[in-house]
């Protein structure tokens, strides 16, 4: 099949994809992008993979996520819309993931929350995302300035330096409003608790959830610890989870229990920490490897530099990030169990 028609016919099962049949389209996914991705089909190649006897989805190779930092991940030849780039130190190398088309994008992330938390127009989006504003191309700040272009409440927005006007909100005494029940407080982790060491603040009828990340700005904390503070603080029964990153298009939630659930388009696996090429057993602690969909355009099958545990029904924990510098020892605050 030509290119663009088999293109076409991906992005047709794409639409609305509630996850029935996902093997059967990674599988079709698979070798269209072994045939039109040069990057991906030589990786492939280097691995002797036999494309056409790969008959399941444990057969298939994940590449490394570092490609995206050193090379162009482009299944096909075209000319992003935009281009996605991760945060890093200065003079670091950042991961960059082409865009073909934004408006596919925000229906993708816009599946994904609904799964979840329903639709994105019916909620009061707060966003505290310090680090991410202060630069472009974040993709977490395109996907929560979309989610506040939806609401339908005029207080969404993004909170930079008018924090106190955040704080106004949240104490404003028609606070929580009763026509308008669903309230999202989305925060990169440092910000959160920044906002709770110097404001104490009932949010119990507040949906409070956090995307990870320190950025140097405070020590590193299990998501455990920074779950009890979060909810001490806030007087909050639970903490939820954003789970996502810049190689990926598709997102997975925590709805408190410290398990992700991953979008219909997004899936996750492990592999062993000595043997990249060896899958780990279900429940057992590995570094993941995830395959997302809704990257048909670039690559959708990622193994990561994160270590986790997934679990039979597919939902997968986080423990931390692997230190390339000593594998063996995954030099990482997990936390145990």
């Amino acid at each position: 099949m030509p290119y663009e028609q088999q293109r076409a016919s991906l992005s047709q099962q794409l639409e609305a994809f509630d996850g029935a049949g996902f093997e059967a389209l990674a599988l079709e996914i698979f070798r269209f992008q072994a045939a039109h991705n040069p990057l991906y089909g030589r990786y492939l190649a280097l691995l002797n993979v036999d494309v056409q006897a790969t008959l399941s989805i444990e057969q298939i190779p994940f590449l490394p996520i570092q490609f995206f930092k050193n090379y162009e991940v482009k299944t096909g030849d075209w000319l992003p819309e935009t281009t996605f780039t991760s945060s890093g130190t200065t003079g670091e190398t950042t991961s960059r993931h082409h865009v073909r088309g934004l408006d596919f994008h925000k229906r993708n992330t816009v599946q994904g929350f609904q799964q979840f938390y329903g639709d994105p127009s019916d909620w009061l989006v707060l966003a505290l995302l310090p680090s991410y504003l202060e630069r472009s191309g974040s993709s977490l700040v395109f996907m929560a300035e979309h989610f506040i272009q939806l609401s339908k409440h005029p207080q969404s927005g993004f909170f930079l330096n008018n924090v106190e006007e955040l704080i106004n909100i949240l104490r404003s005494p028609n606070f929580p409003i009763s026509q308008f029940p669903n309230f999202l407080l989305l925060g990169v982790s440092f910000a959160l608790l920044d906002l709770a060491e110097r404001h104490s603040i009932d949010l119990q009828h507040v949906t409070i959830m956090e995307t990870g990340g320190m950025k140097g700005r405070r020590r590193e904390l299990t998501r455990s610890e920074l779950h009890d503070t979060l909810k001490t603080a806030f007087n909050a029964p639970t903490i939820h989870s954003e789970y996502g990153m810049t190689e990926l298009f598709s997102q997975a939630y925590s709805t408190g229990d410290g398990l992700f659930r991953p979008a219909s388009t997004l899936r996750a696996f492990t592999r062993e920490i000595t043997d990249p090429l060896t899958p780990q057993l279900p429940g057992k602690t590995g570094i993941l490897n995830l395959i997302d969909l809704a990257n048909f355009d670039t690559c959708s099958f990622i193994a990561t530099d994160d270590l986790g545990r997934v679990f039979p029904d597919g939902s997968f924990e986080v423990l931390g990030r692997v230190d390339n510098s000593d594998v063996r020892g995954c030099n990482l605050l997990v936390d145990k169990g």
